[in-house]
């Protein structure tokens, strides 16, 4: 049985454990049949750039994306991506350590994200760890990277995602969910896992996918994703189903995954699993990702299939002379948005767009810090493409929804006066989160 123990390394986030044997992942595959993806066209934003799109038609607007287009040489956007740093073995007695330098990451240029594992002249192993915590954690949708892995014995890159309450919340409890993985040895197979209480480590659920022409994956790009809906993740590669699970999966134990969680991209060198470089090993070997992307698959707290009417007015509190306004019209990045009385005054005229921002004063309504926490401040922020600035509206409920922390915007308390700050909050349909759109 092929066995990764899972605990912290460096002080820092675990690394990822392992799955059954190849015999026993690969029967999971059996179980489903493989079946294409249907393209579709669609436009996407990010951080002000737009692109065009092969979807499945299934699938609807990007909620977020990085496309990776900057400079040759230049570091991942900082706004979107943190550094996990060190060495240690990160739980699985791996030999890399981890830092922030741009021999270890950086954009070629190309638009691409490049991650590069190096041997240093002393033999130790570097690469990079990325992750969005914090910054971009999604709950629920479709999340997609197409990615060129690298190759070699004891090489281990994977893309994957941790319960946004990591490291507060501990692991296995705070959930894990492997989107691909590959070691090195088994160049034509990739895996799908996930990790909570009672089924981590090689007891995780996981399945494996073979490459259709038994070719290395390190050959060419391919496209990893997971749909991810209450209650369910499916896995697919390039389009091709291969793997499912469900509350039913983990027999009875608690099932984790119904709630925000952040991405992670990294290059690991030797571990339990993978075994070690040898004198077949030729470094550097680096990962390259042609775009990280979270779909809203019509999940609640993904965008549930609502939208955002087009248009400008105010936002008023339903049954109140109250409407959501930029204090004394200062638009500046972090000014928290209050009810005022409603007035004609700028700062309480919003302008929807059909990408689901919300604009005032040339500021966009946002989420702070990307935040998914009850309480978490709705502020003004300059405009910036990410989804902590996109909102849906349901016209049933009347509520407005964030759909990257799946939470509405809301008055504290139900205190209906003047000068009281907002926030996002669990949507529950009360008075408090019923807003008309002028």
């Amino acid at each position: 049985m092929l066995h990764r123990q899972k605990s912290g390394g460096a002080g820092s986030a675990p690394s990822r454990t392992r799955t059954p044997s190849r015999t026993a992942a690969l029967a999971a595959v059996g179980a489903l049949a493989l079946v294409g993806g249907v393209a579709g066209t669609t436009t996407a934003v990010a951080a002000g750039r737009a692109a065009t799109l092969a979807v499945p038609a299934a699938v609807g607007d990007v909620l977020w994306s990085d496309e990776f287009n900057g400079a040759a040489g230049t570091a991942p956007n900082s706004a979107v991506w943190n550094y996990d740093t060190g060495g240690g073995g990160w739980g699985n007695n791996e030999l890399q350590t981890y830092t922030t330098s741009t021999a270890n990451s950086q954009l070629d240029g190309q638009g691409n994200l490049v991650i590069t594992a190096r041997k240093e002249s002393n033999g130790s192993y570097t690469s990079a760890r990325l992750t969005t915590k914090g910054k971009q954690q999604p709950k629920f949708g479709r999340i997609e990277a197409r990615i060129q892995i690298p190759r070699g014995q004891g090489i281990w890159p994977a893309f994957w995602m941790l319960g946004g309450g990591f490291p507060q919340t501990t692991w296995p409890t705070a959930g894990e969910i492997d989107i691909m993985e590959n070691i090195g040895r088994e160049p034509n197979y990739v895996h799908g896992t996930v990790h909570g209480p009672g089924y981590s480590g090689s007891a995780g659920p996981s399945g494996a996918y073979e490459h259709p022409q038994d070719w290395s994956f390190a050959d060419t790009f391919h496209t990893f994703a997971v749909d991810w809906k209450p209650g369910s993740i499916t896995w697919s590669v390039d389009g091709n189903t291969y793997f499912q699970v469900t509350p039913a999966t983990v027999n009875g134990n608690q099932w984790v995954f119904d709630q925000p969680f952040f991405i992670i991209l990294n290059v690991a060198v030797g571990g339990e699993w993978p075994g070690y470089p040898d004198g077949s090993t030729q470094f550097p070997q680096s990962m390259k990702v042609d775009y990280v992307r979270v779909y809203d698959n019509g999940s609640s707290g993904s965008g549930g299939g609502s939208t955002l009417p087009t248009g400008s007015g105010h936002l008023t509190s339903v049954g109140h002379n109250l409407c959501v306004d930029i204090p004394w019209g200062n638009p500046a990045d972090s000014t928290q948005v209050q009810l005022a009385t409603c007035s004609t005054n700028a700062a309480q005229t919003w302008t929807r767009g059909s990408d689901g921002t919300i604009r005032a004063l040339g500021a966009c309504l946002d989420v702070r810090s990307s935040g998914t926490a009850n309480g978490t401040a709705v502020q003004v922020y300059h405009c910036n493409g990410t989804a902590a600035q996109r909102w849906v509206y349901d016209s049933g409920t009347q509520a407005l929804k964030n759909p990257q922390s799946g939470k509405c915007l809301d008055v504290p308390s139900s205190q209906f006066n003047d000068g009281q700050q907002l926030q996002i909050y669990t949507c529950n349909g009360t008075g408090a989160q019923r807003w008309s759109l002028g």
